[in-house]
């Protein structure tokens, strides 16, 4: 079966890529605009204490003091949650 190969015009080749970068663009947006939005301390399960020698202080989104990138209000340096990441 010697199909015909479709060529597809720069026009219309412009247009699919330029709406591809358009529909990335509006994702981008809506992730940075969730990931700004912070997590309850019970949605993240939140606890005072670490969970074996995982803790906030370790945590590539603890923030000096008190803070996390990602769950709301304050939290102990030695606390731990779901969200733990291991700082490099």
């Amino acid at each position: 079966m010697g199909g015909r190969v479709k060529t597809m015009s720069r026009r219309s080749m412009c247009k699919t890529a330029g709406g591809g970068v358009a529909w990335l663009i509006g994702w981008k947006s809506i992730l940075k605009a969730w990931a700004q939005q912070k997590l309850s301390r019970q949605e993240a399960d939140y606890q005072d204490a670490p969970k074996d020698i995982r803790m906030c202080a370790t945590c590539s989104l603890f923030l000096p003091r008190n803070g996390c990138k990602v769950v709301e209000g304050e939290v102990s340096p030695s606390g731990w949650c779901k969200l733990y990441d291991l700082a490099d």
